[in-house]
């Protein structure tokens, strides 16, 4: 599908560090209901070990980004996304991207790599989904209630103030209608030439190891996959030092490719 993603930059937060001449940029993406300040100082740890460049962002509705210009998404919203980081990669005249996303920014880095392959030098995703599951449609039903009956809308606002409400339900009405059942991003896959490390909690609460699975049997590049015990949807924060130091090691073996 034809999609038109032209964005001003003016529209999205910028966080990006130029420290390391002629080495990569790790563009770090965040999940559904995430931002530049919940990655806390995660990305930084990552650029000073690797000491490669560092790209974050927050996508528009996201953080410090402008609203939504749209009032509902549909199947197609995080291929526009993977567009729209293509455009940045442009702009900026990044071609040794290492894209690291988590939850809905894995998928979104699995399908950049996917369309655009020569740009992107390997991948990290975290409970990255390219199919929707029961477990997904369940562990978003919990999200809604505690939105409703807990203090959650009010931790979210710390971060998306005013945008909260939009965003949280652009994400829970999207993946709850029987439309977006039919979503899967299996098609872009094979097209995957770089390296790719796959991580997953086996105790993800949105996703099955199948999701792991189906990535790493389909890809070209090479493809490591990491599940970790113990561990729910959010690894890096759950287990940031073992992340540092898997996903670090995976970009230093990427030495002779860049």
């Amino acid at each position: 599908m034809e999609v038109e993603t032209k964005i001003k930059l003016n529209e999205i937060a910028v966080k990006k560090n130029e420290f390391y001449p002629n080495r990569p940029t790790i563009i770090f993406l965040h999940d559904s209901l995430g931002c530049i300040d919940l990655w806390r100082d995660f990305p930084q740890k990552m650029s000073d070990i690797t000491k490669c460049n560092v790209l974050v962002y927050d996508r528009q509705g996201y953080g410090k980004s402008c609203p939504f210009s749209y009032s509902k998404r549909d199947n197609y919203y995080m291929e526009q996304e993977a567009d729209i980081l293509n455009e940045l990669l442009d702009y900026w005249n990044i071609n040794n991207a290492i894209l690291f996303g988590h939850s809905d920014g894995g998928s979104i880095a699995l399908i950049a790599a996917g369309k655009f392959p020569k740009k992107i030098t390997g991948i990290i995703t975290e409970g990255a989904h390219v199919f929707v599951e029961d477990i997904t449609i369940q562990g978003i039903k919990k999200a809604i209630a505690q939105y409703k009956t807990t203090d959650l809308k009010t931790k979210l606002e710390k971060y998306h103030g005013s945008k909260t409400e939009d965003l949280f339900f652009a994400w829970t009405d999207t993946w709850t209608t029987n439309e977006f059942k039919t979503w899967n991003i299996e098609n872009f896959l094979p097209f995957i030439q770089c390296p790719s490390l796959i991580i997953q909690g086996k105790d993800d609460e949105y996703g099955t190891l199948n999701q792991v699975e189906k990535i790493t049997k389909q890809v070209r590049g090479k493809s490591f996959a990491l599940t970790i015990p113990n561990v729910k949807h959010t690894p890096h924060k759950e287990t940031e030092e073992f992340i540092l130091e898997k996903a670090s090691t995976f970009i230093k073996e990427l030495e002779n490719k860049i």
